[in-house]
């Protein structure tokens, strides 16, 4: 557990980054200071460490800066370390416990197996992808909300930076399902072709005529030490974590029919290259 000091130090560091990234902008402690409903002196006390800092007036400061996903994770890496929090936790309110703790799980293990048939798993989607999920399936949420669930999405994807291993199997429908208009889905499907090109992750496209689950489910396996696998579902407002052999086994029998019955790599890329030019052609047209 970090100490005292350790908490006051990760404090000065977000409290100096925050104020470096102000004064890159060019703006003053007047200028920002209603962003986080407060006065001047509240801002500089935030950014010379001196008092703990609150996780809205960091994410709203965030927000107001513009900060890239990698600056993002530094702050929230920080504001983590000064709560003696797992970056997650700055979430709480905003996320169920069960989604902390697949991310959790998701950080420890070192191949994830995703099949999924309704949308783009949240490890792969893009920014406006996930907010256009996240205000369709949370219409009245509040636009503070809307933006910290997208951060958390996007911070997930990090482990995928640090050698995790990552293969999805998806249903190619998904990807006829619009979420957020053309110019979404075109930057979504890019998004989808440089994975897959990358070769960190491995894409696989299961055509809507052969048998699938009935519903997504995640696999992740471990490296030694404690339970070696787990499968994670998700439902409407809870989630079923399977550890036990014999629900395992039938996890694994799906996993081996629908890899036998989906596309090859190089046959699930031209897909999603068609796809991508699919949707730029009705951008296009859109605009």
């Amino acid at each position: 557990m970090p100490s005292p000091d350790t908490n006051t130090a990760a404090g000065e560091m977000l409290g100096e980054e925050l104020r470096r990234h102000r004064e890159l902008r060019g703006l003053t402690l007047k200028d920002v200071a209603p962003v986080i409903r407060g006065s001047t002196s509240k801002v500089s006390r935030l950014e010379r460490g001196e008092s703990p800092p609150k996780p809205r007036d960091v994410y709203d400061l965030a927000r107001h800066y513009r900060l890239s996903d990698a600056e993002m994770r530094v702050v929230e890496q920080l504001l983590a370390q000064t709560n003696n929090q797992e970056w997650y936790e700055q979430f709480a309110d905003v996320t169920p416990d069960y989604l902390r703790r697949l991310i959790r799980l998701e950080g420890r293990a070192d191949w994830i197996t995703i099949f999924e048939n309704q949308v783009v798993p949240g490890l792969l989607q893009t920014r406006a992808y996930a907010e256009s999920m996240v205000r369709l399936v949370r219409p009245d949420a509040p636009d503070d909300d809307v933006m910290r669930i997208v951060m958390l999405r996007l911070r997930r994807q990090f482990i995928l930076e640090q050698g995790r291993r990552l293969t999805l199997l998806l249903d190619e429908t998904v990807l006829d399902r619009c979420r957020g208009g053309a110019k979404v889905m075109h930057e979504q499907m890019e998004h989808l072709v440089k994975a897959a090109q990358s070769h960190k992750v491995n894409i696989r496209l299961l055509n809507k005529n052969h048998v699938l689950s009935p519903y997504p489910f995640t696999l992740l396996k471990f490296p030694t030490g404690g339970p070696s696998e787990l499968a994670y579902v998700e439902h409407v407002n809870s989630a079923t974590y399977a550890t036990q052999r014999k629900a395992l086994d039938g996890y694994h029998k799906w996993l081996a029919l629908m890899h036998a019955a989906a596309e090859s790599m190089e046959s699930s890329l031209e897909k999603l290259q068609a796809a991508v030019e699919r949707y730029a052609q009705q951008a296009r047209v859109d605009s």
